[in-house]
C-alpha cells in the first residue's frame, strides 16, 4: 500500500507521519517511510536547492521540473522497490504537491503537468492520500519561531490558493483521498489516520 501525506505549511505533516510510521511498526506491518524532495542522494541535494532561501531565483518551470527529477528518482530507487516486497510505503509529499504548488497556485498548465507527474512515476498513484486540513494562517503561525524555506515566505495569498487546491483535488478523487481537519489535538488527528489506515489496509489484504 502507498500512503502519501499532504497539506499546507504547518499542517503537522511530519508529526503525523511519524505518529503513524511508529503505529504501524508496533502492529509487525513492514513500512518504508521517505518523503519529497528527498529520499535518495540526488534528491537531496535537490531538496536543498528547492527549499533554501537564497540570492537567485528559480522560476515555477524549472521548480517543477527539480521536483519531477527528484520524484522520478524516488520512485525508481525506494517507492516502487519496497511495494514490489510487499511494504507499505509512506512518503511525505508525492505528486499531488505539484499540481498544487506548481498549479493551482503558481499558475502552470494543469495538464502540462500532469503529463510530467506521469513520465517521472511511471503512472505510479498513491492508494491513499491523506490531507491535513488547516486555514493557511494558522498553518504559518506555528513556524513562526522555526526556521522557514522559500516557500513559507510566499504571500498569504499564494498558501490560501494552495489550500484551495487541495480541497478542490480532493474533492475530485473522494476515494483516494482522506482529509482531517489539522486544528484539532494530535492525538485525535492521529487516531483518525490510523484508523482509516487499518480499516483500508485490512480490505486489501
Amino acid at each position: 500500500m502507498f500512503i502519501t501525506f499532504e497539506g499546507c505549511e504547518g499542517c503537522g505533516k511530519s508529526t503525523q507521519i511519524r505518529l503513524l510510521y511508529n503505529s504501524l511498526r508496533s502492529r509487525g506491518i513492514d513500512c518504508v517511510l521517505t518523503l519529497e524532495p528527498g529520499g535518495t542522494p540526488l534528491g537531496s541535494a535537490v531538496r536543498d536547492l528547492l527549499k533554501v532561501r537564497r540570492d537567485f531565483g528559480i522560476s515555477p518551470e524549472a521548480e517543477l521540473l527539480l521536483f519531477a527529477a527528484c520524484r522520478a528518482q524516488l520512485v525508481k530507487e525506494v517507492i516502487r522497490p519496497a511495494l514490489a516486497t510487499g511494504r507499505v510505503v509512506v512518503c511525505d509529499r508525492f505528486s499531488d504537491s505539484t499540481v498544487v504548488y506548481q498549479g493551482h497556485a503558481r499558475g502552470l498548465d494543469l495538464w502540462q503537468i500532469e503529463y510530467i507527474n506521469n513520465m517521472a512515476t511511471g503512472n505510479l498513484k498513491p492508494d491513499l492520500t491523506i490531507l491535513l486540513d488547516a486555514l493557511p494562517e494558522v498553518g504559518l503561525g506555528r513556524k513562526r519561531n522555526v526556521e522557514t524555506d522559500r516557500f513559507d515566505n510566499e504571500s498569504i495569498e499564494f498558501h490560501r490558493r494552495v489550500r484551495d487546491g487541495y480541497l478542490l483535488e480532493a474533492g475530485r478523487e473522494p476515494r483516494r483521498w482522506y482529509t482531517v481537519s489539522a486544528q484539532q489535538p494530535v492525538e485525535t488527528i492521529s487516531q483518525a489516520i490510523l484508523t482509516e489506515v487499518l480499516s483500508r489496509l485490512n480490505k486489501k489484504a
